[in-house]
């Protein structure tokens, strides 16, 4: 079994996916208990639910579950699900006779061009992701990266599938995993700067979407609906866990970190028409320098996005690297 965000222990990871529709959603459970996070916002055109709880000064303190849906906005609804699973087995901060489970969701916009623009993660896809949750992590075109797309800057029929990926790294005994759903409006590169999967031209080969941005690439015209449609297919969702005992303020760290890795393989990143967010969890007692879980968490992010188009299948037209 490949290395994956589970070799965490405690943190489950579970799908649910529309084949035909071309989404899904895909859950992240904290151990019982839940687990501190927090999130960082590096996109400019984030879908997202309860962010708020993982500030460092909120009250609850910690998370039950994390969301990564597909649907855009409407796929927020598969955090309802997740909810609805995590209450019945008493799961979540205690109210008086009951719980409210902490559920952080995000979004990608994967309407287009891939499956039917009105399939959309539902509760119940939410509820069957978390009974899915397992160790083993399945990868490339399931879950929230069902119908992932990456590369979109010369629009969406040239671009190729992304999809979900996870990774670990291991430095003695502390763990730190990540969990990647790529949507990306940029390329994505290998360790080397490589692109493996993004924009194309008419011909094949690859455009390079920084060097054609540069270069006034979409400019002309970048309001009017055909660019609108062609550039807003897009968004990175990253969900980093480690079995060090960090408090919030420095997950906030952590998760920054988790962001620059994402930089170093996704070019451009983080850009108006993405809507990316790093999510960064303690699920462990262990002690570790923070600065150390950082550079593990920015590796294994790296690690997990290239993971998520290697792995990903073509479908409707889009072409995939597991092809």
């Amino acid at each position: 079994m490949n290395p994956a965000i589970t070799d965490v222990l405690g943190v489950l990871v579970g799908h649910a996916t529309d084949e035909r529709g071309g989404t899904g959603c895909t859950v992240v459970l904290a151990p019982e208990g839940g687990m501190p996070c927090t999130a960082y916002v590096k996109g400019r055109a984030t879908g997202s639910r309860e962010l708020d709880t993982c500030r460092p000064e909120s009250l609850a303190g910690r998370v039950d579950a994390i969301v990564l849906a597909g649907g855009s906005a409407y796929g927020l609804a598969a955090a309802d699900g997740a909810m609805r699973w995590l209450e019945s087995r008493r799961r979540g901060f205690a109210v008086g006779p009951g719980v409210i489970p902490i559920v952080p969701a995000a979004v990608i916009f994967d309407l287009l061009p891939c499956g039917l623009f009105d399939a959309r993660p539902t509760a119940e896809m939410g509820m069957q992701a978390c009974g899915a949750a397992q160790t083993f992590v399945p990868e490339g075109s399931v879950g929230a990266g069902t119908g992932a797309t990456v590369g979109k800057a010369l629009g969406a029929k040239l671009a190729m599938k992304g999809g979900v990926g996870s990774w670990s790294l291991r430095a003695g005994d502390i763990v730190v995993g990540a969990v990647a759903v790529v949507n990306a409006f940029g390329d994505v590169t290998d360790a080397q700067g490589t692109i493996i999967a993004g924009a194309r031209t008419e011909k094949g080969s690859f455009a390079d979407c920084a060097t054609y941005l540069a270069k006034g690439g979409m400019t002309q015209g970048a309001l009017s609906p055909p660019y609108r449609t062609s550039a807003s297919h897009n968004t990175t969702l990253v969900v980093v866990a480690t079995n060090a005992a960090i408090g919030r303020v420095q997950l906030g760290g952590v998760a920054r970190a988790a962001a620059d890795g994402l930089a170093r393989r996704i070019v451009p990143i983080g850009t108006a028409f993405d809507g990316d967010v790093v999510f960064a969890c303690s699920a462990g007692t262990l002690e570790a320098p923070p600065i150390q879980v950082e550079q593990l968490a920015r590796e294994a992010t790296e690690s997990a996005g290239e993971r998520a188009v290697r792995l990903a299948k073509g479908r409707d037209g889009v072409p995939g690297l597991a092809d």
